[in-house]
C-alpha cells in the first residue's frame, strides 16, 4: 500500500512515525508533499520518503491520499485534484477538524471514498486513539483497511461525525491538558527538593499506571479515588484543595473551549 500525504504538519509526521515504527509501512510506500519544502523536506530526506514535485503527482501514485493541511485550505487544495481523484477513485483520508464528509464531498464529488480520521499524537509511538467516520462509497473496503492500518498505530473508534468536536477535545487535544497537569505535578516536586528529571520520573509512571487502573479496574474513577483516600489522611486533603481550586471546572471549561474552536475551524 501506498500512502500519500498532503501536508506535512506535526499530526502527519506523527502518523507517519508511527507507521515507520511499527513496521506496518516502509519508507518507499509513503508519499508526501507540502506547500511549504522548508518545513517536510528535511522530515522527508531524514526517513526516506517519496518527496513529490506536487499534489497531483502524490494524487497519481498512492492508493490512499491523507489530506493533512489547515481546515480552511480544504477547498483550495482538493479542487484543482478533482478530476484526477475521480479518474482514479482514489479514496482520500481527511485530518482536517471542523470540515465533515459533507463538505469534502461538495467539493469531490459523493462517489469519491472519503473517510474522517481524527488521530492524537500518541500515534508516533503506537500507543494513538483514532476516530474514524466513511461515507457511503467507503464503507465497503476502504473503511475496513484504514481501520486496519491506524489500529497498527493504536485503538481505533468508529465515531458518528456529530461526536468529533467532544472527540478532539477528550483525544486530541486532551494529551497536552495532559503533559501541562503532569508538568505542574512534577514542578511541585522541585518544589520539595526533586530534581525535574526525577519529578517527571515519579509523574509519568504514576500517570501510567493510573490510566491502566482505569481500564482494567472495574470501578468508576471516583471509587478509585476513594481507595486511595483514607479518612484524614493526606489524599483527601489535595483532592479537596484540587476542587476547591477549580480543577474539574478549568478541565471543563478547556473542553468547551476545544469545541467551539473545532466547530469553527472551517
Amino acid at each position: 500500500m501506498k500512502l500519500g500525504f498532503i501536508g506535512a504538519g506535526h499530526m502527519a509526521q506523527a502518523i507517519i512515525l508511527g507507521l515507520l515504527g511499527q513496521g506496518i509501512l516502509t519508507p518507499d510506500e509513503i508519499l508526501i508533499h507540502s506547500a511549504h519544502p522548508e518545513h517536510y523536506q528535511p522530515f522527508a530526506q531524514a526517513h526516506g520518503l517519496q518527496d513529490k514535485a506536487d499534489n497531483q503527482a502524490v494524487v497519481a501514485a498512492a492508493d490512499l491520499v491523507i489530506l493533512a493541511v489547515k481546515p480552511s485550505q480544504a477547498s483550495a487544495v482538493l479542487a484543482p485534484l478533482v478530476p484526477r481523484l475521480q479518474q482514479q477513485q482514489r479514496p482520500v483520508l481527511s485530518l482536517l477538524s471542523g470540515v465533515s464528509l459533507a463538505d469534502l464531498a461538495a467539493i469531490v464529488g459523493d462517489q469519491i471514498p472519503l473517510v474522517r480520521v481524527m488521530p492524537n499524537l500518541n500515534v508516533q509511538i503506537g500507543a494513538g486513539l483514532t476516530a474514524l467516520a466513511a461515507n457511503q462509497a467507503a464503507q465497503a473496503t476502504v473503511l475496513p483497511a484504514v481501520t486496519q492500518l491506524f489500529a497498527g498505530i493504536g485503538t481505533t473508534l468508529a465515531l458518528p461525525e456529530a461526536d468529533f468536536s467532544t472527540f478532539v477535545a477528550l483525544a486530541g487535544s486532551a494529551p497536552a491538558f495532559a503533559y501541562l497537569f503532569m508538568d505542574a505535578l512534577a514542578h511541585a516536586g522541585v518544589k520539595y527538593g526533586l530534581t525535574k528529571a526525577q519529578a517527571l520520573a515519579i509523574v509519568s509512571q504514576m500517570t501510567v499506571g493510573s490510566a491502566q487502573m482505569i481500564q482494567q479496574a472495574d470501578q468508576a474513577p471516583w471509587s478509585l479515588i476513594d481507595a486511595v483516600a483514607s479518612p484524614g489522611g493526606t489524599t483527601i486533603a489535595g483532592v479537596l484543595a484540587l476542587q476547591a481550586g477549580g480543577f474539574e471546572t478549568a478541565l471543563t471549561q478547556a473542553v468547551d473551549a476545544v469545541i467551539a474552536k473545532d466547530q469553527a475551524a472551517k
